[in-house]
């Protein structure tokens, strides 16, 4: 007798089957299901994602309930939990992502999207990002696949079983006359949560972003340590290692094909021991490797909001030339391909590197000539160039915030952002089917990833804290 599916549960929990008409499974990973699924009292199409892991369930569940009214937040109806059961989360169904768009874009030629394409997505991103910033909350997974997009152009961001809130619940305490942070990507009404600590700004569709108020970095950050330095010393931060892998979109109920990628193992999210690495602290084994900030790489488990700042300017520069800006095939691939570009890693570049836990044991030939990012963004204007400087860079200080960026004059200059509702967008991921070969189970079993294979001979000197590796 064969066993039953490991997702067998959801179709027996009658709170569930009496609200939902479970109609097919779009998408697994080692920790989570999803379902499209049809909501029996008004006929509405949603995602019922089924996770198995508690600690992946609990984050993206307490991310979601805080980002409720985000305009550019995936929407979560509801959920179903209780003892012994797994969580099952109630989301918008959501057919296709921004890693398709790129795809799409670059199988069609005739020089990739648009500008004001790109300036419409880069927008709905940093909102979405924006609203998550100010209310403390750190995504740890920002990549193309996890950036969902509406039939009618509208970009949500997605799987936040990695997110992590940087404060305590109640800290802050509510405002009697709290001023909302209002978007109004359709123009239609909307409006968050009070947030946290941040004057409001506004995303306006057409000619790019109107200002209510700003704040200066340092205020900024002043802020982001306040808090940091607030968090529960309860919070056991068990990470959850071994992720979905290309699943990533397992809110989004789809798959993404990334078969014609000579390096899809990249899209895989790394097998590491998991590990209780203290109260209140975070661990490095976040993200996917492709838009992994260099602190990560570097081992650091003392990061803040800067992290999902580098992944996005992975992701703009992605948006510019279709291709993945640092496409590492292990993380010593990872870090060289960084230092080709940003050159070498030193005080200079970043004051205090040398505190990262693993700066002494890994390092690299120096490098005389980086390429720079210019090199990597041909034919791309100085202002297109510069945004992804503001975010690819060594010292996490200088990486600007979303709501700096939503105040370039990029977004406000010729050509303008186009609406929303003139973005091309695929009517769906052309994903393979799920049982096929080459499929996404291939990105859950990679074999071997070992960082030392790819490099030939390497230098390991005994120091006095233990041992240092150089790589050609």
């Amino acid at each position: 007798m064969d066993p039953p599916p490991k997702s067998w549960s959801i179709h027996t929990r009658a709170e569930i089957i009496a609200k939902y008409q479970i109609m097919e499974r779009v998408g697994s990973g080692a920790y989570s299901d999803v379902y499209r699924a049809r909501r029996l009292s008004d006929n509405l199409i949603v995602a019922l994602k089924e996770v198995h892991d508690y600690q992946s369930a609990f984050r993206e569940i307490e991310a979601l309930q805080i980002l409720q009214n985000s305009p550019n937040i995936v929407v979560l109806h509801e959920y179903f939990w209780r003892e012994d059961e797994d969580a099952v989360l109630v989301l918008e169904f959501l057919r296709t992502d921004l890693a398709t768009v790129i795809r799409e874009a670059k199988k069609e030629g005739g020089g990739g999207l648009s500008t004001g394409e790109i300036k419409r997505w880069m927008i709905q991103i940093l909102c979405g990002v924006d609203a998550c910033h100010r209310n403390m909350i750190l995504h740890r997974d920002l990549k193309p696949s996890n950036l969902l997009i509406s039939d009618d152009g509208v970009l949500k961001l997605a799987d936040f079983g990695q997110a992590r809130i940087l404060m305590e619940s109640g800290i802050v305490a509510a405002d009697d006359n709290p001023q909302l942070y209002e978007h109004d990507i359709l123009n239609q009404e909307g409006s968050l949560q009070p947030l946290v600590g941040f004057p409001p700004t506004v995303c306006q569709e057409g000619y790019g972003i109107q200002e209510q108020g700003t704040v200066n970095k340092d205020e900024y950050f002043r802020i982001l340590d306040e808090l940091k330095t607030k968090s529960s010393a309860d919070d056991i931060d068990k990470e959850t290692n071994i992720h979905d892998g290309n699943t990533s979109c397992l809110a989004t109920c789809t798959t993404s094909d990334i078969e014609d990628d000579p390096l899809r193992s990249s899209f895989a999210y790394e097998a590491e021991d998991a590990r209780d690495i203290g109260h209140g602290s975070l661990t490095s084994c976040v993200g996917t490797r492709w838009f992994r900030a260099p602190e990560l790489l570097y081992g650091s488990s003392d990061y803040g909001l800067e992290i999902d700042l580098w992944s996005l300017g992975c992701i703009f520069s992605e948006l510019f030339t279709l291709q993945p800006l640092f496409p590492g095939t292990a993380d010593i691939d990872q870090l060289s391909r960084i230092i080709n570009v940003l050159g070498n890693l030193n005080e200079e570049a970043w004051p205090g590197c040398s505190q990262l836990p693993d700066y002494r044991i890994i390092s690299f030939n120096k490098v005389e000539n980086p390429i720079g990012i210019e090199a990597c963004l041909p034919n791309r204007s100085p202002d297109e160039i510069s945004l992804v400087k503001k975010l690819v860079c060594y010292d996490p200080v200088r990486r600007a915030t979303a709501m700096e960026l939503l105040q370039d004059k990029y977004f406000n200059e010729l050509p303008f952002p186009v609406p929303a509702s003139e973005l091309r967008v695929p009517l769906t991921k052309n994903g393979q089917d799920e049982d096929s070969s080459g499929g996404w189970r291939d990105y859950n079993e990679m074999g071997s990833d070992s960082d030392f294979e790819d490099f030939g001979p390497v230098n390991v000197t005994t120091t006095n804290t233990g041992f240092s590796i150089q790589f050609p």
